[in-house]
């Protein structure tokens, strides 16, 4: 339980503090934001509980693919943002367009026999 915690907090911590950074300097905030820390620390948790590099390996190769259809979020909210659209439809429709991609990316891999 005490482990379990411990991912939760360190998890927290790394989200506060690109919440934190980004509110300072949308430079630091952003660089923090695109390391990923997210995966590093799946990795590590998941390396620390099984010890299975293969189930690692294939995370790590599903998440090289599934990035690419993350990336339009980062262009669209901006974008309507810009254009007047209020914070919380914005980001609604870009979430929604992001899905939209996530699914396209995963049949287009399926077609080439790409398994994520």
């Amino acid at each position: 339980m005490l482990a379990y915690a411990l991912k939760v907090l360190l998890s927290a911590i790394v989200v506060v503090a690109v919440a934190e950074l980004g509110k300072r300097s949308s430079l630091w905030g952003a660089l923090l934001a695109s390391l990923p820390l997210t995966s590093l620390l799946a990795f590590v948790w998941m390396y620390r509980d099984t010890g299975n590099v293969a189930a690692i390996a294939a995370l790590s190769h599903g998440i090289f693919w599934l990035v690419l259809a993350s990336l339009p979020l980062f262009l669209i909210l901006p974008a309507l943002l810009k254009h007047g659209v209020a914070f919380w439809p914005a980001l609604g429709l870009a979430c929604l367009a992001t899905v939209g991609v996530y699914f396209a990316l995963v049949w287009v891999l399926g077609r080439f026999g790409v398994r994520v």
